[in-house]
């Protein structure tokens, strides 16, 4: 199994595999409700509130509100699902998410889409980088970051029977789509390896584990082996997945669109410093805001990038 194998079928956004997934599981479960801050449309719920329009909730532009009344809702044995982009659905809800959801344990899933820098042009004010961090750090919340338009479907029509608060963050641009369709391989909890290695581990979520398959590729036909593993779930984090990788490869880069600090990269060097110390390095921002520009631009322009992930490979191998 090389990054070579993997194959692109068709590129598509990840919050319309969002879009799909509610609305199937919406006809599935009765107690699923969808909750919107006035974006209805750029969460692709068109065919949930046309059909369900009873178990649509339109809460206006009071995100905090609606975590309130999601909160509420699970008392009567609901399940909701809250949508706005991620910085609304984090950092101008915190309290309410902190007090309301993750310290009473109610059963709201919390999913957030344009999120990091691929939002774009809409600038630093609407993306946000340290979201994962917030939630991760919260008692009890799960918290998961689907690679693609697949992978955020079947998250999303998983999380209904997962019990407990979740933070379901995905993006907004078309994104190239490769995970399995039925979703055969995707399990909460579970890291997913998409190639086996023995040179360097390369941790990945979001969107940037199709830029670290692009790297692994490149990597690969220079002879270096690479072990690519997919952290869809930040937390629980998968352990003892990451454990027996980097003891086999012994050295390892994360890739994350978000701040290093407190992302993904952080989860996996905690890990390694606890069971087996090894030579990290990072691929994510850098303890700073976005601005506006395309996605590639700002991917490029911030280091999330294609080159940046084999840069990085290629630093850590020399200290390994």
């Amino acid at each position: 199994m090389k990054v070579s194998d993997i194959q692109v079928q068709n590129e598509k956004e990840t919050r319309a595999g969002f879009g799909e997934g509610i609305y199937e599981i919406g006809k599935e479960n009765e107690n699923v409700i969808v909750l919107t801050a006035d974006l209805a449309g750029s969460f692709k719920l068109g065919p949930f509130i046309k059909d369900i329009p009873e178990r649509f909730v339109q809460c206006g532009i009071a995100e905090a509100n609606m975590i309130g009344v999601a909160a509420g809702l699970t008392i009567g044995g609901k399940i909701p699902y809250t949508t706005t982009f991620a910085n609304f659905s984090t950092g101008r809800v915190y309290d309410q998410i902190r007090q309301s959801i993750a310290y009473s344990g109610k059963n709201v899933k919390v999913c957030a889409s344009h999120a990091g820098l691929t939002l774009g042009e809409d600038g630093a004010t609407h993306q946000i980088l340290e979201d994962i961090g917030l939630m991760k750090m919260l008692p009890g919340m799960t918290v998961i970051v689907p690679c693609d338009f697949n992978q955020t479907k079947i998250a999303t029509k998983a999380i209904a029977s997962y019990d407990g608060p979740v933070y379901l963050r995905f993006g907004r641009p078309k994104w190239p789509n490769f995970t399995k369709e039925d979703g055969s391989d995707f399990v909460i909890g579970k890291a997913q390896q998409l190639s086996e290695g023995t040179d360097v581990t390369i941790f990945a979520c979001g969107h940037l584990v199709w830029k670290a398959i692009e790297a692994g590729k490149a990597l690969e036909a220079k002879g270096i082996s690479v072990e690519l593993i997919n952290i869809h779930t930040i937390k629980p984090l998968d352990t003892e997945a990451i454990i027996k990788s980097i003891k086999k490869t012994k050295c390892a880069v994360t890739c994350e669109e978000h701040n290093i600090i407190g992302g993904l990269g952080d989860s996996i060097a905690q890990v390694a410093a606890k069971n087996c110390p090894i030579p990290i390095e990072y691929v994510g921002t850098n303890d700073t805001f976005g601005e506006s520009g395309t996605p590639a631009q700002l991917l490029a322009k911030y280091g999330l990038d294609t080159p940046d992930v084999i840069a990085a490979v290629e630093r850590v191998l020399a200290r390994k």
